[in-house]
């Protein structure tokens, strides 16, 4: 598969000439999009993007062969780059096509709003290599902008320590063209790298697995386990001060809200903060015992957080940002070969795994419970058992015939429903296999 990242260099001379490059690109694709509208009809016959791109080109560019093209955009827009041109023209291309096929979709469901035309918006250029970007040296460039009335070349310095970076980390990747944007008050180049990886590929019997059940109290609990039910290994992660910290500064924007403070954005980003930090931890410790344990699979429980919160933990569910962890643990397995699958979460940590039915949580410490037999238990750590197991009854039932299939359900019943599934009926399926 083909992974995409991207990293920026800092642009240490600050330019106006940065800021006019932007707003002619931008203007340049709003007149493009008018273009497009009023000759969409001759555009989509096309099929190949080339040949759209082509005759959108014929329609605005003057050249020897095309004396009098029948939009008149050299005049407005003199010298334009004829990379920059064609970006252009096919950022326009992209826009009206999407906004066709939305109308489309309106007309056949007109629920809510009518979808507007479409507008450039904060979009930036591209800066083509030897047509708009030339590399000058280790830390020096040369960026062709609108500067002077006119589109010449101008030096600029990049950061050392973005350019380190880059040449240590993405030295085996295919470096793409960069883009010229705003961050705040500062420019960068931001570079996209383009590398293939391939995925592991071995039979379910072969396959080790980290069944990973994401938590509001513990961060995550990662289990180990193999195709039979075998657990091989057990993690668990807290991050009590990061947690303290998170609702540390959650308490001053209660207090400062009580005062009558309404906008709040110093106290807002530094909780934002702490708990992007809770995320990239989790994250990393999650990615760090699937190596340790040389996983093939990391096993998610699919959340839906949509909806309004309710109830007394509505607070922590809306900072809760498992979604996000669960990206970020994707980007990182995949550039090491691992797969990601989900499950359904209905009921993993609410079943015990030895099959003895519900589990009644404690009021003063809801991460442990006690089973339907009066066991005593890790409440998350008897969730991570069940989703593992739910990978592996879903990955075994799959690849069997559809009567083989249908004789170990009528034996097993269990598989039937993948909601009530736990570690107890990976068990079972896998003594019926062998018999």
């Amino acid at each position: 598969m083909k992974i995409m990242t991207s990293y920026k260099i800092k642009i240490k001379d600050s330019h106006s000439a940065f800021s006019d490059t932007v707003m002619i690109y931008r203007q340049a694709v709003d007149f493009l999009i008018g273009v497009v509208l009023n000759e969409w009809t001759a555009v989509k016959e096309n099929k190949m993007p080339l040949e759209k791109q082509r005759a959108i080109e014929y329609a605005v560019h003057r050249t020897k062969t095309n004396l009098y093209p029948k939009y008149d955009f050299d005049s407005k827009f003199g010298k334009f780059p004829s990379y920059l041109r064609r970006a252009a023209i096919s950022e326009a291309i992209g826009k009206v096509s999407s906004y066709k096929s939305n109308l489309a979709s309106w007309k056949e469901n007109p629920q809510g709003k009518k979808p507007g035309l479409p507008v450039a918006g904060y979009i930036y250029p591209a800066m083509y290599k030897d047509n708009c970007f030339v590399c000058t040296g280790t830390y020096t460039a040369r960026l062709k902008v609108w500067i002077r009335n006119t589109w010449d070349w101008v030096p600029v310095q990049l950061r050392k320590s973005d350019v380190d970076y880059i040449q240590s980390h993405c030295r085996n990747r295919k470096e793409c063209i960069p883009t010229l944007r705003r961050r705040g008050r500062n420019w960068y180049l931001e570079f996209s790298f383009e590398e293939k990886v391939e995925l592991t590929n071995k039979p379910i019997e072969q396959q080790i697995i980290i069944g990973v059940d994401l938590g509001i109290n513990n961060a995550c609990t990662c289990s180990a386990m193999r195709s039979d039910g075998t657990v091989i290994g057990r993690k668990i992660l807290s991050l009590p001060r990061e947690k303290d910290s998170l609702n540390h500064k959650l308490n001053k924007i209660k207090k400062a809200q009580q005062h009558g403070a309404r906008k709040m954005p110093r106290l807002w980003g530094r909780a934002k903060g702490v708990n992007l930090d809770i995320a990239h931890k989790t994250a990393q410790f999650i990615a760090d015992v699937a190596a340790l344990y040389s996983a093939d699979i990391i096993v998610f429980e699919h959340l839906d957080l949509t909806g309004k919160k309710k109830g007394s933990k509505k607070q922590k569910l809306h900072h809760w940002r498992a979604q996000a962890v669960q990206r970020i643990v994707a980007d990182k397995a995949h550039r090491v070969g691992m797969r990601i699958r989900r499950i359904c979460a209905w009921n993993t940590s609410a079943l015990a795994f030895d099959g003895s039915g519900k589990v009644k949580r404690d009021e003063d410490n809801y991460s442990m419970c006690t089973f339907a037999t009066g066991k005593r238990y890790h409440c998350d750590l008897s969730a991570s058992y069940n989703i593992g197991a739910r990978y592996f009854i879903r990955e075994i039932l799959k690849s069997l015939p559809a009567k083989a299939r249908l004789g170990i359900e009528a034996k097993v019943p269990q598989c039937t429903k993948r909601t009530t599934c736990t570690l107890s009926t990976l068990f079972s399926l896998n003594a019926e296999l062998a018999a």
